[in-house]
């Protein structure tokens, strides 16, 4: 049976469960979601698709996941691959809590508000704070790459693909790749990994579309 995962191309949570997906191998297939359409604030969404009123979601048969980091460990559990082995898995999932918390959580909100928001409503004091917080936040990442390939033991992992949802995005939010050598190494990694894409390739919805 194929896996439906509601997503859209612009959110980094997607597609770090829609990197989960392809690199493990699982037949799935994207149903794109109409965010700047307002799809996910509509009562019908909320109903039929998620409560929360989020994406991505994950839909295997009767089973529905929502959270980019449940989607990830359920991927793992189904299929046993990318959770890590051992006292790894616990090291898999700190990774996951702290990205959500202090780097992606950041970098999304950053790339939100200084990119899709109309530019004379974009709060330039709150976007500033944003991007020094996402930048200490590199700063330990950084810090942690050097001398490793991967962030949790010697192959990809969730660790990796929950890290690195946000980084491949080409609109300004206060990351610059070239400005972190540890972390473009580690994303060329991942970038060599067979059934890589860039999210505006592996999901539908761009911000070409609106333009």
């Amino acid at each position: 049976m194929t896996l439906k995962l509601h997503c859209f191309g612009e959110s980094g949570h997607s597609y770090k469960a829609a990197l989960a997906l392809q690199f493990a191998g699982l037949d799935w297939e994207p149903v794109f979601v109409d965010f700047f359409g307002g799809e996910t604030r509509s009562a019908r969404y909320r109903a039929e698709v998620n409560g929360m009123g989020e994406a991505p979601v994950l839909v295997d048969g009767d089973l529905r996941l929502s959270q980019s980091g449940v989607i990830q460990q359920y991927v793992s559990d189904k299929t046993g691959k990318l959770g890590g082995a051992g006292a790894d898995r616990y090291e898999v999932l700190r990774w996951i809590l702290w990205d959500n918390h202090k780097l992606s959580g950041i970098a999304g909100m950053a790339r939100f508000l200084g990119n899709f928001l109309p530019e004379d409503q974009r709060p330039e004091p709150v976007i500033g704070f944003l991007q020094a917080r996402l930048g200490a936040a590199l700063a330990t990442l950084e810090a942690h790459l050097a001398g490793r390939d991967w962030i949790v033991g010697d192959a990809v992992s969730n660790a990796d693909l929950t890290c690195c949802g946000y980084l491949y995005y080409p609109e300004p939010f206060g990351f610059t790749r070239a400005d972190w050598p540890e972390i473009d190494r580690w994303l060329s990694n991942i970038q060599s990994l067979d059934g890589w894409k860039h999210p505006y390739d592996l999901m539908p919805g761009n911000p070409s579309d609106r333009a």
